[in-house]
């Protein structure tokens, strides 16, 4: 581990374009305050040695106390790559946390929820507020794309967010996310900086890799060159609406939900536009349900709204069935 702050002095270069955007965002959005305690994310790849050192850049203007988190899957393409990470923060004077596993699946699922578990437990123990990660509009594009052919609805079109909570305590920042990988990469050049390059990244087993390989430059070829700023745009404009009907979902359930006769008042439901009843009634079930809500559980609590009396479905996990008394909507 590394021991000294990076403090801000002649390793912070003069700021350019890509500062310059940066520090907008972090600013406009409010990711990261004055003199947050932020701990970043780095792989050792281009995207995440990128966000490193531009935080590093503007760090004189910020304050931060920047510290570096790696986490090794223990997969055999990680090895050296913990190494590879430590002799960089040692490199650039910051201090630098590592976990590991070596008892992991090799999914893309089963990775990424272990490394924010792993994130979050180091932000925790060091006291961190902050975890930077350096997602780029690139793999919000492909996440788009992922998840509308996996069948998703606006809410996982939007999924990569710029910023969310890990935990009551610490936020999830993304600053890149303006940024395509191409640029990371010619910011990467620019500044003589050679990444670690990971196999798993060109290894089509996994899903996104098909899609950065495969997919990807199929659209950029023959329907649009700007193709994955043009869908991480489309995100952006997702994220703000599903903000707003969530919202107005949360007031309709609030209004309907009678919570001491465990009944939703159907009238209510039936004047809301369709897309406002899904949305409280899948708040209504996630709250009811102990596990995962999906489009078929929430289409049979919409098909009750107009139901005739004493209508009810099949069982919900666990054994729950809605039913029609009267003017009510009631899952028991």
């Amino acid at each position: 581990m590394g021991t000294s702050w990076y403090s801000g002095d002649e390793k912070a270069a003069p700021w350019g374009v890509l500062q310059a955007q940066v520090h907008q965002q972090i600013k406009e959005r409010r990711l990261l305050p004055q003199g947050a305690p932020v701990l970043v994310a780095v792989s050792g790849g281009q995207d995440s040695l990128c966000l490193f050192r531009l935080l590093l850049d503007l760090q004189p203007k910020w304050q931060w106390r920047l510290a570096v988190a790696h986490c090794d899957h223990g997969w055999p393409g990680d090895q050296g790559n913990a190494a590879f990470v430590q002799e960089v923060a040692d490199r650039w004077q910051v201090p630098w946390f590592l976990a590991t596993t070596t008892d992991l699946a090799e999914t893309e699922a089963s990775a990424r929820t272990w490394r924010y578990q792993a994130l979050t437990a180091i932000a925790q123990e060091q006291n961190f507020t902050h975890v930077a990660t350096g997602h780029t509009a690139s793999d919000r594009a492909e996440t788009l794309l992922y998840n509308l052919v996996r069948g998703s609805g606006s809410d996982g079109l939007q999924a990569m967010t710029w910023q969310r909570a890990l935990s009551p305590t610490i936020q999830l920042v993304r600053p890149l996310l303006r940024l395509t990988r191409r640029e990371t990469a010619e910011f990467c050049q620019h500044r003589d900086i050679i990444p670690w390059q990971d196999p798993t990244n060109s290894d089509r087993r996994f899903a996104r890799s098909r899609i950065r390989q495969d997919v990807i430059p199929y659209l950029q070829a023959h329907l649009n060159p700007q193709v994955e700023t043009t869908l991480a745009q489309t995100a952006e404009v997702l994220q703000a609406e599903v903000a707003y009907l969530e919202a107005e979902a949360a007031q309709l359930l609030q209004q309907a939900w009678e919570k001491s006769t465990l009944g939703l008042q159907r009238s209510l439901l039936a004047q809301a536009p369709l897309a406002l009843q899904r949305r409280a009634l899948r708040q209504f079930l996630q709250q009811q349900l102990a596990t995962q809500v999906n489009f078929e559980q929430v289409e049979k609590l919409v098909k009750l709204v107009h139901a005739p009396n004493r209508s009810q479905t099949d069982p919900f996990p666990g054994g729950a069935i809605a039913r029609v008394e009267e003017g009510y909507l009631r899952l028991q």
